[in-house]
């Protein structure tokens, strides 16, 4: 089942058409890939996606349903999670503050107990709840209060330096801290769709291999990943499905393993 469908997609800045008639799917739980070169197309495929630019032409559909038309808010309240190209982190806050931030749009909800974060079972009313559940309803009701707590839990599992760094001021990071913060203010919001921008832009090698191992982690928990990577090899490492685009159109797509055997594509993005 698909998350996510683009039908003949077109997206246009005055008269320079930047998006021709592109279509592509996202299976659900799965991580899919875009790849091209600067220009090609990319980053306004994914704001159209996220309501930052209004299509010309065609449908996007997620969960079966079309979103053409809505606000970012409201595109991010249904579960699509942007982290942009740059990150555009609020530098002026602390982390903490930046990680909130991303709960904006974050509801209370329901959990099965097992995904309910072990620093929130200090909590007593938590614990009341937990020792009634029965056997035939083993889910728990979290305020948004609770719900922001346990993210703020999941994301210092995944990156443990913004526990460390919650009081200092975003721009007191480094490059690679910085991305980290983007990633958990997106995971804030519980999305079920992660949209990446060029998560490894500007970061050192090792960085790179941190990112991107956590990106493999989330996909683990069942979030749907579609990433922008310039780092074509990389991504067609963690993708299972990639597209590659080209001038505004897509010329090439394929399961990611056998794109990564593609003499054209090898030529293209993967050093002849």
């Amino acid at each position: 089942m698909n998350i996510l469908e683009v039908d003949n997609l077109h997206v246009s800045y005055g008269p320079v058409q930047a998006l021709r008639g592109v279509d592509i799917s996202v299976e659900k739980g799965n991580v899919v890939a875009i790849l091209g070169a600067n220009g090609a197309g990319k980053t306004t495929l994914l704001k159209a996606i996220t309501g930052i630019v209004p299509p010309l032409q065609g449908d996007i559909r997620y969960d079966g349903e079309s979103i053409v038309g809505e606000s970012v808010e409201r595109i991010a309240y249904k579960g699509i999670t942007h982290v942009p190209e740059g990150r555009q982190i609020f530098s002026d806050l602390t982390v903490e503050e930046n990680l909130r931030i991303g709960a904006f749009t974050m509801k209370a909800d329901t959990l099965p107990l097992s995904r309910v974060n072990e620093s929130l079972r200090a909590d007593k009313k938590i614990m009341q709840q937990i020792n009634s559940a029965s056997e035939n309803d083993p889910d728990i009701h979290l305020s948004k209060k609770q719900m922001i707590a346990n993210n703020l839990a999941r994301v210092h599992h995944f990156f443990p330096v913004l526990k460390e760094r919650a009081e200092q001021t975003a721009a007191t990071l480094s490059g690679g801290e910085m991305q980290m913060l983007a990633i958990g203010r997106a995971l804030m919001s519980r999305p079920t769709l992660l949209v990446l921008d060029e998560p490894s832009l500007g970061l050192a090698p090792k960085i790179v291999e941190n990112i991107f191992d956590i990106i493999n982690e989330l996909n683990a928990l069942g979030i749907s990943i579609l990433i922008v990577e310039q780092n074509a090899l990389m991504a067609l490492r963690i993708s299972n499905y990639a597209y590659a685009l080209q001038t505004g159109r897509i010329f090439k797509e394929g399961p990611s393993d056998a794109l990564q055997k593609d003499e054209e594509l090898i030529a293209a993005y993967l050093g002849g």
